[in-house]
């Protein structure tokens, strides 16, 4: 009699984050005092502890991730990113003045205004492909620099290909008034995805563009009642109903771009396949994330408004004494006052870390199941990638922000 044997159990993985808001808090308010004392430089040193700290926290419930960039190679990659971008652009001033085309100076004529504004979107154009660029390079520098279980992430070559990509389609998403928004997300991230590995194991975006588009409803109602119920409200010679309904509309649009980010980015997720055989869930809905996008900026907003509205007070209490007593003391309050509005900024910048980011990473980390994991034993580890620029042009650009 043949024996029967059980087929083992499937191994399943669930994500797990330990961050703490006061330990974060603590960290973040003493870097950004750092990044204001030091002029901004310390911004690079700041970023990179604090990945390590967020990146730490994540886990399997046994192994963490590791961040094992540096805040050196982010500042000389900065550097490098300024001198290239200063050539670039000096070569696009140059071309334009050549043909009679600048940005500098008051324009006397209304044909001149008119050649300068196309001086401005020919810049801005020639700047456009760097933006996208940087944001391919962000990616690939963060994968590069992520370890988990001690194996490395990493990110083919492709920065100019995604730069491209991602101006062809959103020229369609434009000429398409919008419409055209899932193809641009869902074939962007294929991009990206498809080019992504954990150690020599690579990633596959599946899924279909389609699937995105009920995830567009709420900014086609945004669109809709501010353009349309503008309209009417202006065929009806009522102005001012037509502006209250336009507001409206377009808070109401806001909200469904972020609702469409998140549905869309739950979407991606779970349509991630690793090596072929290893994939994503993520128990989540888009509530939340939302709630907590919305409440957490309303209270950050409350908070900085407080901090601002005391600055002010503060700063009639400094300036008017100094102004009796000097150009001195006026110099020195002047000081401490720049002082004073750099550290608020700092701590509401924190604050939004805190109050947002977190709570948004701990909500997805925690939603996320791995299944079929036992396949992770068989990934092998990759060599290590110099992370090129280490995202010199995201900071150069102020692109890629957040951590």
């Amino acid at each position: 009699m043949a024996t029967q044997t059980m087929a083992e159990p499937e191994k399943v993985l669930h994500g797990q984050y330990d961050g703490e808001r006061g330990a974060l808090l603590r960290l973040a308010v003493v870097t950004a005092l750092l990044t204001t004392v030091t002029l901004g430089i310390y911004r690079f040193w700041a970023r990179t502890r604090i990945r390590r700290y967020v990146w730490s926290s994540i886990s399997d419930g046994r192994d963490n991730f590791e961040y094992t960039g540096t805040g050196l190679e982010k500042f000389l990659g900065f550097l490098m990113a300024v001198v290239l971008l200063a050539v670039y652009l000096g070569v696009v001033q140059m071309i334009l003045f050549y043909f009679g085309l600048t940005l500098l100076g008051e324009p006397q004529t209304p044909e001149q205004a008119m050649l300068q504004s196309v001086a401005f979107s020919i810049t801005f154009v020639a700047v456009l492909p760097l933006i996208f660029f940087a944001q391919y390079r962000v990616r690939r520098y963060k994968l590069a620099r992520t370890r988990w279980r001690g194996i490395r992430f990493g990110a083919e070559k492709g920065a100019w290909g995604y730069a491209f990509r991602a101006m062809g389609h959103w020229l369609l998403t434009i000429l398409s008034l919008g419409l055209l928004l899932p193809w641009q997300t869902w074939r962007l991230e294929r991009y990206m995805t498809d080019r992504s590995w954990y150690g020599d194991a690579p990633f596959q975006q599946g899924g279909r563009w389609t699937a995105l588009l009920p995830a567009m409803s709420h900014i086609y109602a945004g669109l809709f009642i501010m353009i349309g119920g503008g309209m009417v409200a202006g065929l009806l010679g009522q102005p001012e109903s037509g502006g209250a309904v336009a507001v409206l509309g377009f808070v109401w649009l806001l909200v469904g771009i972020v609702v469409y980010r998140v549905k869309a980015f739950i979407y991606l997720t779970e349509n991630k396949i690793l090596d072929g055989n290893i994939w994503f869930e993520l128990h989540i809905r888009a509530t939340p994330i939302v709630s907590t996008v919305f409440l957490g900026g309303l209270m950050v907003g409350i908070i900085t408004v407080l901090i601002f509205g005391g600055l002010g007070a503060a700063v009639m209490f400094l300036l008017v004494p100094a102004v009796m007593l000097g150009e001195g003391a006026v110099f020195i309050a002047v000081v401490a006052i720049g002082a004073l509005y750099l550290l608020a900024y700092a701590v509401s910048a924190s604050l939004v870390l805190v109050w947002i980011l977190q709570p948004i990473i701990h909500q997805v980390v925690e939603a996320v199941t791995i299944r079929n994991a036992d396949e992770l034993d068989y990934i092998e580890q990759r060599g290590h990638d110099t992370g090129a620029d280490a995202e010199g042009f995201a900071d150069a650009l102020d692109v890629g922000g957040a951590i």
